[in-house]
């Protein structure tokens, strides 16, 4: 089974024509330029190429080339408006489809890994997937007992595709570096190799996905879907229909973007405390946003969750040292919290910082928790990306000093993700009910949080 291109040499090969297709277009540009076409117009038809160019070539490939695309994609909102467009129209279309395999590679695979009798196993299965992304793709189908359920089935070649990828893509970080403004690629890469053993292992997510669906069983805002069956490179759960987040984006109401924004707050700083995982993947094409079945509160829309397939193993919740260094940062305690970012290892011990510039550095990122509601928006993010992203900025000057201890990188990575998804949304949150509620140390620093409390004696 060759549909996924597996060979390196074909795959390194599509890769490594991006840098010189950018460079092919810039030598274009200057040409239109030359012959008589505004430096504006020609701008934004190179930035339209580039991206087409990008997107549809980390699209085909699937693989590590995808999963870098979708996450690049909740970064969108960090672009400046004017080249943002083109960028948002490629990268959106990474969040819920790729090209499928074709149907006589599913029932080879199927065949393979359930038996030659796979097919007694449903009572209807759809050949046409209903989602494609970067390690395999979905079917709708109705098991056996009459369930609807949605079958994942593993790319033949996934994960030698995905290392060769990662490898291939890590050296074009500096190029890719300039399109996400603040977003540094090269740990990004680095960070989603490291997972790559986990994100193919279908009983690993499995058991994250069992463990949330059953501590999410009864939960009014949020719904995890079962699992039904698993074996090797197959994932069977129970099918969950809804609005696709990426719908919500795009032509979604204020009520809509308002509830799946503060649902999602609640679900990232929740799930760690009650399942000691943190879902790590939160691109828009993993949630959905269903009718409540009780909307006597008014709330009208609870999320649904989907892929476990990347986590972060964290059994004593989210670390109390980002609660107490939030906590004490909104007091404006800079020398306390200089002391702790410098115990957890974000300031070297070779590396000496002014701990008011520390503080003054993080309170324009840290801003939506000072206040009750904040809304987030792509403005804000622009400003926050161009504030650290600047070379010549006194920000980035410092930001450059500081250090990432690799026990938060997955943590950095989903809290900065979910953050763009927010802005995507421009949602209306209350962030700082979910972390009072959720963040160890965020509220008084004697008091653990009462739900948190609760959640644990319930795990």
């Amino acid at each position: 089974m060759s549909d996924l291109p597996r060979k390196a040499v074909t795959r390194t090969a599509k890769l490594a024509a991006l840098p010189l297709g950018i460079a092919g277009r810039a030598t274009w540009g200057l040409g239109k330029r030359i012959g008589g076409k505004s430096a504006e117009i020609v701008s934004r038809e190179l930035q339209q190429r580039t991206a087409e160019q990008l997107f549809k070539v980390l699209g085909e490939l699937k693989g590590g080339a995808m999963k870098l695309g979708q996450a690049l994609s909740v970064f969108e909102s960090a672009l400046p408006e004017e080249a943002a467009g083109p960028y948002r129209a490629a990268l959106t279309k990474l969040q819920e489809a790729a090209p499928p395999m074709p149907t006589r590679s599913v029932h080879a695979a199927l065949e393979e890994r359930l038996g030659e009798d796979w097919r007694e196993r449903f009572l209807e299965f759809e050949d046409k997937p209903s989602a494609a992304a970067s390690i395999g793709q979905v079917h709708r189908a109705v098991w056996h007992d009459g369930r609807d359920v949605a079958v994942k089935v593993q790319y033949p070649g996934a994960g030698e595709a995905l290392l060769s990828d990662l490898n291939q893509l890590s050296r074009f970080a500096k190029l890719l570096g300039p399109l996400i403004p603040g977003i540094e690629i090269k740990p990004l890469i680095a960070e989603l190799r490291d997972r790559v053993r986990e994100e193919l292992d279908y009983a690993l997510e499995a058991e994250a996905q069992r463990a949330h669906a059953a501590v999410f069983a009864d939960d009014p805002d949020v719904v995890v879907p079962d699992v039904v069956h698993q074996c090797d490179q197959v994932l069977v759960t129970e099918w969950m229909d809804g609005i696709p987040l990426a719908e919500v984006i795009a032509e979604g109401t204020s009520e809509q973007r308002d509830r799946a924004g503060q649902l999602l707050a609640r679900f990232l700083f929740s799930g760690p405390a009650r399942t000691g995982l943190l879902h790590a993947d939160p691109h828009p094409g993993n949630f959905r946003l269903l009718p409540s079945q009780d909307t006597a509160d008014g709330s009208g829309w609870r999320l649904g969750v989907l892929d476990f397939g990347t986590v972060d193993r964290l059994p004593g919740g989210l670390p109390r040292t980002i609660g107490d260094s939030l906590r004490m940062a909104l007091e404006g305690e800079a020398a306390a919290v200089y002391e702790h970012l410098c115990e957890e290892g974000f300031v070297k011990e070779s590396v000496s910082l002014d701990p008011d510039a520390v503080l003054e550095w993080l309170l324009p990122v840290i801003e939506p928790t000072r206040v009750e509601v904040f809304t987030f928006s792509r403005g804000w993010l622009r400003r926050q990306a161009a504030r650290i992203g600047d070379p010549r900025s006194p920000a980035h000057q410092l930001g450059k000093q500081l250090n990432l201890p690799p026990a938060y990188l997955l943590i950095h990575r989903v809290t900065l993700s979910t953050i763009g998804v927010l802005c995507q949304l421009g949602a209306t949150v209350r962030l700082r009910d979910e972390l009072t509620a959720w963040l160890p140390g965020f509220g008084a620093a004697e008091d653990e949080p009462d739900a948190m409390a609760e959640a644990g004696a319930g795990a």
